[in-house]
């Protein structure tokens, strides 16, 4: 008696429970339409769910066991398949073949019930792999640029995925390389919660700003004279703008700390610090007085 459903899973007749899974992953995954995009390898995706949907089920395995491809009017599973009409749900043909008390024949035989025809992918939906057997992953990866602003301060972002437009939520404080999960976007198969669309954010470097850790770095000018002799030098910073006190002698780099004014770590919900770094902008020496130019010359020291 032959039986092609075991063919199509490329296993023997006494393959156990293990083999057949295993089978079935190795041939899916190779003829997965995300993986492979030729029109054969879509129909023999299908024909390999199909084919698992009855070895994999424990009563369903052992009729077919019973009566093979008589099952199929006698084809093998590949011809049969190809031979009914397209647009047949799998599950509709399984309940009329296996299902419901019926079984084999239980609903006048199944020679001319329309056969094995639109397959919606199996299992999968569309989807991706299984995170576990039976459970189609159905979540989608992609990737958002955004500015570094907004990667400190979040905000809100309008993509369109899937012909479908939307506005996500970037928390604050979110880091170069980290994922947000916007539930309920991703793909969608029968019987299944829709999956998630699961997003890397990707940040823009920022020309004011360095962060290290959970601490923002930001070079402001001070000129010359502040720097010798101190003065208050107006900063404006990602939250608001700031007056900051420099003392006399501030050196060049010279860091001010302005606390929790940084980043907001995710995890603690505490913010980092604000670092300031003095840059001095050295006057024109040409442009100076001469008389202060040639003051300079005289008083200056001239070693460190």
């Amino acid at each position: 008696m032959s039986k092609s459903l075991y063919e199509t899973l490329e296993i023997s007749e006494n393959a156990t429970e293990s083999e057949i899974k295993k089978a079935y992953r190795k041939l899916a995954k190779k003829y997965h339409p995300d993986i492979n995009k030729t029109k054969e390898a879509e129909e023999k995706f299908k024909e390999i769910n199909a084919a698992y949907e009855v070895l994999s089920d424990k009563e369903k395995k052992a009729q077919y066991d019973a009566y093979g491809d008589d099952m199929f009017g006698g084809q093998n599973f590949h011809d049969f398949t190809r031979g009914q009409g397209a647009g047949v749900d799998i599950n509709d043909i399984l309940r009329q073949m296996f299902g419901q008390g019926g079984g084999f024949g239980g609903q006048g035989g199944f020679g001319g019930q329309g056969g094995f025809g639109g397959f919606n992918q199996g299992g999968f939906g569309g989807g991706g792999f299984a995170s576990g057997f039976g459970e189609p992953d159905l979540d989608i990866e992609a990737s958002l640029t955004i500015d570094f602003n907004t990667s400190i301060l979040g905000g809100t972002k309008n993509i369109s995925i899937n012909n479908e437009n939307f506005d996500i939520k970037i928390p604050s404080g979110i880091k170069d390389g980290q994922k947000i999960r916007a539930k309920g976007k991703g793909r969608s198969a029968q019987g299944f919660p829709r999956g998630d669309l699961i997003i890397t954010l990707k940040v823009q470097p920022s020309s004011e700003y360095e962060r290290v850790g959970d601490d923002l770095i930001k070079s402001f000018d001070i000129p010359l004279y502040t720097a010798l002799f101190g003065g208050k030098v107006e900063i404006p910073t990602l939250e608001k703008t700031i007056t900051l006190k420099v003392p006399k002698n501030t050196k060049q780099n010279q860091k001010f700390r302005v606390k929790e004014m940084g980043a907001l770590n995710r995890k603690t919900k505490q913010k980092g610090n604000l670092y300031l770094k003095a840059n001095i902008i050295l006057p024109d020496v040409d442009k100076l007085d001469s008389g202060l130019k040639e003051l300079m010359e005289e008083k200056l020291p001239k070693t460190l």
